[in-house]
């Protein structure tokens, strides 16, 4: 147990993390080994390690501070990045992480953390618990451009509904470097039903609205065989009234 204190304030760590508190390679290999022999700590995955709570009997890190640390640079994004801000309509047991590390998909502790590749580099910071997460902006609009694979229109309306502000110029400057006109698209039909309660401004819309070209796109694959209609304003082909997917918001569009 003489090191056992100090790898639950690491919660999680590598295992030249535990050669730093060891000082030797070799006494670190068998630290590793007897405290996963006792239950002290588990393999996470390859040179990723959590100590375990005598009291809990589990893990001491929660799911996002697990997947901050897979590899270097690794941030949590999409829907899960709304659940660690509390924006989420629902918990998944998928954590989904970002960033240059890529890795395998795998399971521990009932929960599957899978990697996305990221399409920007900006928005992403360390908070004080130590998770590295997409910012709101950031993260609204990966989930715009990738609600298709990540969650669904449906629940992403309603994470979007729970927030009650977006930093427009943040949103712009993400676009942006995103540079696809369809995201602008989709972007500006999906928060200009939610502009109000987001407090963005009708320049923003506008904005978005001047990187339009003449391609028609679809809100989402399938589409095309399901009720839709044309939003001329966004050369867009939608749901009828995209608001009716989820339960409240009857009014919210009223004015759209």
């Amino acid at each position: 147990m003489k090191y056992y204190e100090r790898l639950v304030d690491l919660k999680c760590f590598s295992r030249s993390d535990v050669e730093r508190l060891t000082k030797n390679k070799y006494t670190a290999d068998s630290l590793i080994k007897e405290y996963k022999r006792k239950g002290y700590i588990e393999s996470v995955r390859r040179d990723l390690f959590v100590a375990i709570s005598m009291e809990t009997k589990g893990p001491v890190a929660n799911r996002y501070l697990i997947a901050t640390n897979i590899l270097r640079d690794n941030y949590i994004s999409h829907h899960s990045a709304f659940e660690y801000y509390g924006y989420a309509n629902q918990v998944f047991y998928e954590v989904y992480v970002s960033g240059e590390g890529r890795f395998v998909d795998f399971e521990y502790d009932h929960i599957t953390y899978r990697y996305v590749a990221p399409r920007i580099g900006a928005g992403v910071s360390l908070k004080e618990d130590g998770v590295r997460v997409s910012d709101m902006e950031h993260t609204i609009l990966d989930s715009i451009n990738d609600f298709d694979k990540i969650g669904g229109l449906e629940e992403l309306l309603r994470c979007l509904e729970l927030i009650n502000y977006a930093d427009e110029e943040k949103l712009l400057l993400y676009l942006e470097a995103y540079h696809k006109q369809v995201l602008y698209q989709k972007t500006g039909y999906i928060l200009e039903h939610l502009k109000k309660q987001l407090r963005i401004s009708d320049n923003f819309f506008e904005v978005c609205k001047s990187k339009l070209k003449s391609s028609v796109r679809y809100l989402y694959t399938g589409i095309e065989h399901e009720p839709n209609t044309f939003n001329k304003r966004w050369k867009l082909v939608v749901p009828p009234d995209l608001m009716k997917l989820v339960s409240k918001g009857a009014d919210v569009n009223a004015e759209v």
